[in-house]
């Protein structure tokens, strides 16, 4: 039986859990008192080994205690020894250091001193080496041995480098510069002639001379000059004459034209348009060898001088690149064809009278912008090799000759438009005759909601011409011509609505409503009221009111139509801000990071060269505008067009406050002359029999009210659910059905109400007649859902009551059911005194 002593360790020690464990472990058929017995006598012989060795590691531990203390001592002896040997060595080192410096500081003394007699020397060298040259230089070139005198001009210049400032060498530095110009002289026509005739170890050798000689800008220079004059005449072969030539060359001696008409028809079909790409590819072509003989001849420059020829050549043509770019874009329309005149012509305003700029201008200028993009990608594509700054330089130069069309785009763009603008046609005229104005008013309104998507699409065209031709790098000022535009379309539907007020009648309305005028000339507007609508017959007020309903689609499609419009452009801004960001972060990066391992560009070097970049990089200010407005364009509450966005507004309650006018034009005719009608002041006729003395019936003018409100909501509901546009939306329509009844029928209850208080006075008959009148407007606003008012309601009750009672009904109301001041109005017209009762 093996026993654990683990468990006597342990903290929580039970012996009785430990005896019992022990217990539960014996063999079933053991005994268990001999099981106690044999766990006793084990647990008593571990005691006792375990004792044993206490004592005997006791006893050595006493033994191993003198002999440690021992060593203790030494190690501390030892440690003092070697403390004081340390601090023995740290004063010995301080007294050196002292010594040490003053030696040092004399050896540096005598070494700057030494340094200065070597350079004394070799200044002494050079000035006697730059006196014999000096002597021997003209020797040199007399010998004809350039690479030598190129060695001796490069010598003179380290010399006089060394020599310095000094009056005695101030004649050979000028004769310096003087040789180094006559050798450059003299390197010229070889290398001229090397470079024209492809000799490529000359070339390299003369390279060297210039380089030695510090003139490497001098073989840029004469390597431009040498490949500019070829390309010159690839230019010129589009002037009338050359053409001529070349036409003549290529017809055989057995074919002539029939004559010198048709030699000049044949010339004028060759347009710049048609005639630019060819230029492009043979140009091209030529830059593509030059390259592939650059690398051979000149491998260190060929990424430099390449590029540098295409710019030295731009930059030459950009005058006559200009001149031919704005005639091709007036050649598209005869008017300014037929006077040789373009787009900056027309916008510097010498032109006739009536010429104006039109899209087709501005269509053939991005279709040569386009032509020249397709270029530039292609002199990436070959210049992929040279350093970004370069590529930048070069495709600024590419796209010189449209800066200033790019300078004047908003202007062009603001003029393209307003043109297209002024030439919409809103006005329907017809025929004057029997529902001529409502023909009219239908026409027109027709026009007005087609003409919609028209300025639209135009705007959209706007947008994209503005992206194809500058790359949004106008887009500040395309925002502000698409404003401007906007406001003067919106302009047009104002002064159109305008003359639709004349044409619905409504003018006389407005003004009858907006002012008070006195009794006399309030008859004499209801007469005239009456008078027009005599004039015009029942259909037509209801093809009138009808034509009117539909300027609602008008504003309706305005509003709809430019808030797309509106978030089209954020999205288009949020587009060029990406984009932008990104080609304005890879212009500001070096080599490394716009080429990749195999020397071709990243995409972020490729983003760099986007057309607007090339503008911005050398604009800052602009640069910076721009940004910002992009910017703004992130915030939600931003508005593209901001003017547009208010005036878009403001048309909306034109057109709301028209519609309201002509709705309610019809209450007010019937309305116009109520408050003077005769029975109000009429009385009872004596009658020897007992008959009623007023009519138990509303008066036609209040029954013609009350039925063409009622009639209303069948002219709503098709125009609200044209409006609505389809079944989801029907809650929508009958909302804006409900709404427009309710604006009518609340116009038309105040209209009512204000005729009645203008009644002076009310006999008993005239009470109870106006009454029935009141009473049956109320029924009809209570058939639309419309609560009555409580100045109307106030006005039947007091009407209805008899005249005796009215002071009683009066008093006993608590203010709830009547309207006091109105209670007293009727009092007033009936000529009952409240003061004496």
């Amino acid at each position: 039986m093996m026993v654990d002593l683990g468990a006597f360790s342990d903290e929580k020690f039970d012996a009785k859990k430990w005896i019992n464990n022990a217990c539960q472990s014996r063999h079933p058929q053991d005994p268990l008192e001999k099981h106690l017995v044999d766990l006793e006598m084990k647990l008593q012989m571990m005691s006792e080994e375990i004792s044993a060795s206490l004592e005997e590691q006791s006893a050595a531990a006493l033994l191993r205690v003198p002999r440690a203390t021992r060593d203790v001592i030494r190690l501390r002896d030892d440690a003092i020894s070697l403390r004081t040997s340390v601090s023995a060595i740290l004063q010995k080192l301080k007294k050196a250091e002292g010594s040490a410096a003053e030696s040092i500081a004399a050896i540096a003394k005598v070494d700057t001193v030494k340094h200065r007699m070597e350079a004394a020397y070799e200044t002494l060298q050079d000035a006697a080496g730059l006196t014999q040259l000096s002597s021997t230089v003209e020797d040199v070139f007399a010998s004809g041995d350039l690479p030598r005198a190129a060695e001796t001009l490069a010598n003179m210049r380290h010399c006089l480098s060394a020599v310095g400032e000094v009056a005695e060498f101030a004649n050979v530095r000028k004769q310096l510069e003087v040789l180094e110009d006559r050798l450059d002289s003299m390197v010229q026509p070889r290398l001229t002639d090397a470079l024209s005739n492809r000799k490529v170890d000359v070339a390299q050798d003369l390279r060297g001379i210039l380089i030695r000689i510090g003139r490497f800008k001098s073989l840029e220079v004469h390597y431009t000059k040498v490949h500019l004059k070829p390309i010159r005449q690839l230019w010129e072969e589009f002037e009338p004459k050359k053409q001529a030539n070349k036409l003549a060359n290529e017809i055989n001696d057995g074919e002539r034209l029939a004559s010198v008409n048709e030699l000049q028809l044949s010339l004028h079909t060759v347009s710049f348009s048609s005639w630019l790409p060819s230029f492009y590819d043979e140009l091209l072509l030529y830059l593509e060898q030059e390259w592939k003989w650059c690398m051979i001849a000149f491998p260190d420059d060929y990424k430099t001088l390449v590029p540098k020829l295409l710019i030295e050549t731009m930059m030459t043509l950009t005058a006559s690149f200009v001149s031919r770019v704005n005639l091709a874009t007036g050649d598209v329309v005869p008017e300014t064809k037929a006077l040789a005149k373009g787009i900056l012509d027309i916008l510097s305003g010498d032109m006739p009278k009536g010429i104006k700029i039109e899209v087709k201008h501005l269509e053939a200028l991005i279709e040569l912008h386009t032509m020249t993009s397709t270029f530039a990608r292609n002199i990436q594509h070959l210049f992929s090799e040279s350093e970004l700054n370069v590529l930048l330089d070069t495709f600024k130069a590419v796209y010189s000759p449209y800066e200033p069309f790019k300078q004047r785009y908003g202007q062009m763009e603001r003029a393209i438009l307003s043109s297209e603008i002024g030439k919409l046609d809103l006005r329907g005229a017809v025929a004057r005759g029997v529902g001529a104005q409502g023909i009219e008013l239908s026409e027109t309104v027709r026009r007005m909601e087609e003409s919609i998507p028209q300025v639209i699409v135009l705007l959209e065209a706007a947008v994209e011409r503005c992206i194809n031709f500058t790359g949004g790098s106008e887009a500040d000022e395309l925002l502000l011509a698409l404003d401007d535009i906007m406001l003067q379309y919106i302009s047009t539907l104002q002064e159109t609505l305008k003359s639709l007020r004349a044409v619905c009648g409504v003018d006389y309305a407005t003004e009858a409503a907006g002012s008070k005028k006195e009794m006399g000339s309030d008859k004499k507007e209801g007469t005239h009221h009456s008078r027009r609508a005599d004039l015009i017959s029942n259909e037509e007020e209801w093809s009138i009111i009808q034509g009117a309903l539909q300027i609602l689609t008008v504003s309706d499609c305005l509003t709809s139509r430019s808030s797309v419009f509106e978030a089209s452009l954020r999205a288009t801004l949020a587009r060029l801000s990406t984009s932008l960001s990104m080609s304005m972060f890879g212009s500001n990066i070096d080599q490394n990071q716009s080429h990749d391992g195999n020397g071709e560009l990243t995409s972020v070097g490729r983003a760099a060269l986007d057309v607007a970049t090339i503008r911005l990089v050398d604009v800052p200010e602009k640069a910076r505008k721009l940004f910002n407005l992009l910017e703004q364009s992130k915030d939600p509450r931003f508005h593209a067009l901001p003017v547009a966005s208010q005036r878009v507004a403001a048309f909306m309650e034109t057109v709301n406050e028209l519609v309201y006018d002509v709705l309610i034009s019809k209450v007010r005719q019937r309305l116009s002359n109520l408050s003077h009608l005769p029975i109000w002041s009429s009385v009872e006729e004596p009658s020897a029999f007992h008959l009623p003395s007023f009519s138990a019936y509303p008066q036609s003018y209040v029954t013609s009210v009350g039925e063409y409100l009622l009639t209303l909501p069948q002219q709503l509901e098709p125009l609200a659910e044209g409006i609505s546009g389809d079944d989801a939306n029907g809650d929508e329509a009958q909302y804006f059905a409900t709404e427009w009844m309710f604006k009518v029928a609340e116009g038309a209850t105040a209209i009512y109400m204000d005729q009645l208080r203008g009644i002076q006075y009310v006999t008993d008959r005239g009470a109870q007649q106006l009454a029935v009148d009141v009473e049956y407007l109320s029924n009809v606003l209570s058939a639309l859902s419309m609560p009555i008012p409580l100045v109307l309601s106030t006005f039947q009750r007091c009407l209805s009551t008899p005249r005796d009672q009215l002071i009683d009904l009066i008093k006993s109301d608590s203010g709830n059911q009547l309207d006091l001041p109105t209670a007293n109005l009727v009092c007033k017209m009936r000529r009952v005194n409240l003061e004496q009762q």
